[in-house]
């Protein structure tokens, strides 16, 4: 979900202004635009769409105005005209400004990058010696060649080590520099704080040039690898004859990178596959590699490959929608189906991410109802297993918008019209639940009819009793942003951006 700005309402995410949309502030201490407010009204009580508390009201107008706001809101639009009137030497120190931004800006990406293959470089180097351990408490008649080629290991190691903390050090004054160039006024300011960035730019670029001058060791990594195949063509053939040298190895053009060197030097090619454990156990390389969208699950079908991105946000994994597109030369992939199939049957939960006016609002978290046919179904539009998704769709319609009644229609995966939606399950009938509280999942149309893969979300309690048929899930976060969807002047505007299902750690 968006960062809330002050300058406008959190539930209708409008600017508030001097006429319908002037800021009041509630007892409980939040502050609404008046047409919200009075929108929220319903028999007398307002609950407040952000703590739930619940005040007597008739009317938005018994609420005092935020004066505070207003003053804020209009000092901000002082300072947006403020700024439009910038000078032209401001114009011209902006833009030195900004070019020395975007330089130090690709020095830090080429930083992270070339820190990104040392650490991952260290990662192999430690599995070598993990190999070399194992193989020594198995052989002793080799123990001492073992022990030199560990030798030489530790020294790479130590020296991979230096230069990553000298490369940190690097990307943290890059980093500082960056702030500094913010901050700058003066024509003086500007001048002396770019010579110290250039400063700072030159040394990034030459510990950049040393990496990969010194990275990898071709003696270090042909010995290591060498004693390695040694000591285990001794084991298979119960031999002492060693016969390990470090042959001289020459680096061909092709190799551009620390780790494509190593490959090349090893003649080995890097495990790209990851099994579902690696998920649960999440270590710091795999954690690195899904912040860095590099993790993705594949299904292959009749028609092609496809994949599907997982990715981490507060601590928690998604598995978003199969989408047939290529999948990175230097992706880490997992088999779909594996990565589905621990999905707990009873506390699915999956998400619906919407977005309006170009930018996406949100998202919506549900947790479904378990063993039901509407669930399970609900999950395959979200994951895209059978080829269909949600992603991409349309809300249809609300329905008894500003009643207790008041639900949003979507779901339309064929025509994104409302006329399609048909069912991806042959049966579909169960035992449902009825529910009349704001945050029901539940469908609309007769099970097995054409359109029974829609989905309606009740966005208000019903009242009198009155409870919804057909439920098969609740949300439990980001009602707010439906009911914000709900409010925008054109429901068919909101897209479906993008869905999933949320994987248990």
């Amino acid at each position: 979900m968006m960062d809330n700005k002050p300058e406008e309402c959190s539930v209708c995410y409008n600017d508030y202004d001097d006429n319908q949309l002037r800021p009041r502030t509630l007892p409980c201490g939040y502050t609404f635009c008046s047409q919200c407010i009075d929108n929220a009204i319903e028999n007398g009580q307002l609950t407040c769409p952000s703590c739930r508390a619940q005040h007597a009201a008739t009317a938005a107008t018994q609420f005092p105005i935020s004066y505070a706001v207003e003053a804020f809101v209009r000092k901000l639009k002082n300072i947006q005209l403020t700024q439009k009137k910038t000078v032209p030497v401001k114009k011209k120190l902006h833009s030195l400004v900004q070019e020395q931004k975007s330089s130090i800006s690709s020095l830090i990406t080429s930083c992270e990058e070339v820190l990104s293959q040392l650490g991952e470089y260290r990662g192999q180097l430690g599995d070598w010696k993990t190999h070399h351990l194992q193989l020594q408490d198995r052989l002793y008649a080799l123990v001492e060649q073992n022990k030199s080629a560990m030798k030489i290991l530790e020294l790479e190691d130590t020296s991979v080590v230096d230069m990553t903390t000298q490369g940190e050090e690097g990307k943290t004054q890059l980093q500082a520099m960056l702030g500094s160039l913010d901050t700058v006024n003066t024509p003086q300011e500007v001048y002396t704080t770019i010579g110290t960035a250039d400063e700072c730019s030159m040394k990034v670029e030459d510990w950049l040039k040393k990496c990969q001058e010194l990275f990898p060791d071709v003696m270090t990594v042909h010995t290591s690898v060498k004693v390695q195949e040694t000591i285990r063509e001794a084991l298979e053939m119960t031999t002492t004859e060693t016969g390990a040298t470090a042959d001289p190895v020459h680096l061909g053009p092709s190799a551009s990178n620390i780790m494509d060197k190593v490959q090349e030097i090893t003649g080995q090619i890097p495990q790209k596959h990851l099994i579902v454990g690696d998920l649960r156990r999440m270590r710091e390389p795999v954690k690195r590699l899904v912040e860095a969208g590099r993790v993705l699950a594949v299904q292959k079908d009749q028609d092609g490959r496809r994949s599907a991105r997982i990715t981490l946000q507060d601590r928690q994994l998604y598995l978003h929608s199969l989408l047939r597109q290529p999948t990175p030369a230097h992706a880490y992939t997992l088999q779909e189906s594996e990565v589905v199939g621990v999905l707990e049957p009873s506390c699915t939960l999956a998400f619906l991410d919407l977005g309006w006016a170009g930018s996406t609002r949100g998202r919506v978290t549900i947790r479904l109802t378990p063993d039901t046919p509407l669930a399970r179904q609900f999950v395959l539009l979200c994951t895209g297993q059978r080829g269909h998704t949600y992603r991409n769709t349309k809300l249809l319609w609300v329905g008894n918008k500003g009643q207790p009644w008041e639900w949003v229609l979507g779901g339309d995966y064929e025509s994104n019209d409302g006329e399609g939606g048909a069912p991806l399950l042959p049966h579909l009938q169960g035992q449902y639940r009825e529910s009349g509280r704001a945050g029901a999942v539940w469908s609309w149309y007769r099970l097995g009819g054409p359109r029974c893969a829609q989905f309606t979300i009740t966005t208000r309690d019903l009242q009198g009793g009155v409870q919804w048929p057909r439920v098969f899930g609740d949300v439990v976060s980001g009602l707010d942003v439906v009911r914000a969807a709900v409010n925008h002047s054109d429901i068919t505007e909101v897209t479906v951006v993008d869905c999933g299902v949320v994987l248990p750690l």
